[in-house]
């Protein structure tokens, strides 16, 4: 969740560090921090809040090897004591991970006389190369690496050393090189701009580095070689007044996602994939927040495509009480960055019960597409804002793909279709505005829906919640009168999905039953004689292309992500870097 960039070479530490937290903001975090070394003296600056505050040090901090770092708080507050990196003599860390055993580990450092500044698990790492250190960085690294359980990618800079360290465990840590020097990364796009190639290391891998070589070593001890490839040069759109967020420049992307998905699906599904799925005696979707909210989808797509039993499960839930698989069964994995621990971990553990691994993410150099037996990309491109958008899209996309398979011409040809509508409904603004101000002025928001429409649904209130911090809920209309017509009162706004016909007159009764508690409703719907029976009678009606029930998620998913983003502005927040919120979540 935390970010971290590494840097050894010959231009100032201090910028490029900088630039590539800048590009890690996505991730999600509360405080920034640099270290630079520099003629055997650390220079550090860690701030609470935006990478921004750092930018007035730059000029101060010389030398041309360094190390960076954007914290998500888990232990201790977001505050400057506690952002990283951390520092105990000759040693300056920066951590991406949990240490679990940190409290012990620190009661013992304190008895034999060290001194801790900060409430962060991250600090007893620095301690314990300081306790260890006896010349030789590698032993120190690997005796403290064995001291310590849970998960961690570490960058550390020891000042008798004019270079860094990075070790994997757990954490992905992505190594790269260009003309001026090597660096490290928790993502690529991080080192983009300066690197010519990369190479992922591998699990407990420990790379010594400087700045004209980097020596990687297995287990700490044997030296290996990694490949390294070339860095994709991602063009990405700038900012402007027409698209000032990275969350709408990413809404409008949904077309084009869909497109490239449906591109590159071909080459990713052959080598016996739906055989898999034809006799799959179970069908198990795993995955956390959006992910698991398009596994739902999925489950449906794939209920009425393949005999198996199909189920989605929360990957969080999954880990302690994994349902049963066998040597027939499919699991797929569902992971926009590939690195979601808890995701991760669930489909590890399923897998080693037996089952084959499909990772549906957009990330290929990740965690899961490296266990995974097969791999489907989501084709959306780097997603800055933290809140999931095109990546949704992209994989509702590659569900529908593979649900028709063997022949998936046709539905491709439809998801093409589809695509030219979400691109137009994109530039709507007049509609997304007038449900967002009633968004604004309620005290809750509950969107409900039928079927599909409550896949979405769950959806819509989790983006909704994400950027805007207005409590909301989502779940079957059914659901409605067992329960959540006791909050229902004239501040709260239901917004009700309709766009499946044959589930219609039920979910205009939902609509009656609110509007007779005097309660707010607004109505997205795919169908017009809905839209003309309940515009005049409620709060807002927005009438969507009329697309095909089974492929209406994608337009009412495209309308409500609008509804949420521009929610989010009138509140006054950033929709881009919700609080407390990481894109990456890495941790469990």
């Amino acid at each position: 969740m935390c970010g971290i960039v590494a840097y050894a070479g010959d231009e100032r530490a201090a910028e490029i560090i900088y630039s590539g937290l800048e590009k890690l903001e996505y991730r999600g975090y509360d405080s920034a921090g640099i270290t630079t070394l520099c003629d055997g003296s650390f220079y550090t600056v860690k701030r609470s809040g935006r990478v921004l505050g750092l930018s007035q040090y730059l000029g101060n901090m010389c030398g041309s090897t360094g190390i960076g770092h954007t914290r998500w708080a888990t232990h201790g507050e977001a505050s400057d004591i506690n952002a990283h990196p951390h520092c105990c003599n000759r040693f300056a860390v920066v951590h991406n991970g949990i240490i679990e055993n940190y409290s012990a580990v620190k009661v013992e450092l304190v008895a034999r006389g060290h001194t801790f500044l900060s409430q962060t698990d991250s600090e007893v790492v620095a301690h314990l190369l300081d306790e260890y250190y006896d010349g030789n960085l590698i032993a120190a690294v690997n005796k403290t690496c064995a001291r310590l359980t849970g998960c961690w990618a570490l960058a550390i800079l020891c000042k008798d050393y004019e270079g860094f360290v990075a070790v994997r465990r757990g954490s992905p840590v992505i190594m790269a090189r260009g003309a001026d020097g090597y660096f490290a990364a928790s993502d690529i796009p991080a080192v983009a701009a300066c690197a010519e190639e990369y190479c992922v290391l591998e699990e407990g891998d420990i790379a010594l580095i400087s700045r004209s070589e980097c020596k990687i070593f297995s287990d700490g001890t044997t030296s290996v070689s990694r490949t390294f490839v070339p860095v994709e040069k991602e063009q990405t759109d700038g900012l402007g007044e027409d698209c000032p967020h990275y969350m709408l420049r990413e809404i409008r992307s949904n077309a084009r996602t869909i497109r490239a998905t449906c591109e590159k699906f071909p080459l990713a599904a052959g080598g016996g994939l739906y055989e898999r799925l034809r006799r799959a005696d179970k069908i198990v979707l795993v995955g956390c927040g959006t992910a698991y909210n398009a596994a739902l989808s999925a489950k449906r797509l794939l209920c009425g495509a393949y005999d198996g039993f199909v189920e989605a499960v929360i990957a969080s839930e999954a880990r302690y009480n994994p349902p049963a698989v066998t040597k027939n069964s499919v699991v797929i994995a569902v992971s926009q960055s590939g690195e979601t621990a808890d995701t991760v971990r669930a489909a590890g553990i399923l897998k080693e019960a037996g089952a084959y691994l499909v990772a549906v993410t957009n990330t290929g150099y990740s965690v899961i597409t490296r266990i995974a037996d097969k791999v489907l990309p989501v084709c959306a491109g780097v997603e800055i804002c933290v809140a999931a958008t095109k990546s949704y899209t992209g994989q509702l996309a590659c569900f529908h793909l593979m649900a028709s398979l063997p022949d998936y011409s046709c539905r491709r040809r439809e998801l093409l279709r589809v695509a030219d509508e979400v691109e137009k409904l994109a530039c709507d603004e007049l509609n997304s505005l007038r449900i967002a101000q009633l968004c604004v002025s309620s005290r809750a928001v509950f969107f409900i829906g039928r079927g599909g429409d409550a896949d979405v649904a769950t959806e819509a209130s989790l983006k909704l919640k994400e950027v805007s911090y207005i409590f909301s809920d989502g779940y079957p209309a059914g659901e409605l009168k067992h329960g959540t017509l006791a909050l229902i009162d004239e501040d709260v706004l239901s917004v009700v999905i309709i766009c499946d016909q044959s589930l219609a007159e039920k979910s205009k009764n939902a609509v009656e039953q609110i509007l007779s508690r005097r309660g707010k409703v607004a109505v997205v719907t795919t169908l017009k004689s809905v839209y003309d029976e309940l515009e005049s009678r409620v709060s807002a009606a927005w009438l969507l292309p009329p697309v095909p029930a089974h492929l209406s998620h994608f337009v009412s998913a495209e309308a409500l992500q609008l509804v949420a983003y521009r929610t989010a502005v009138l509140a006054g927040r950033d929709p881009d870097k919700p609080r407390n919120l990481a894109k990456s979540v890495t941790v469990e």
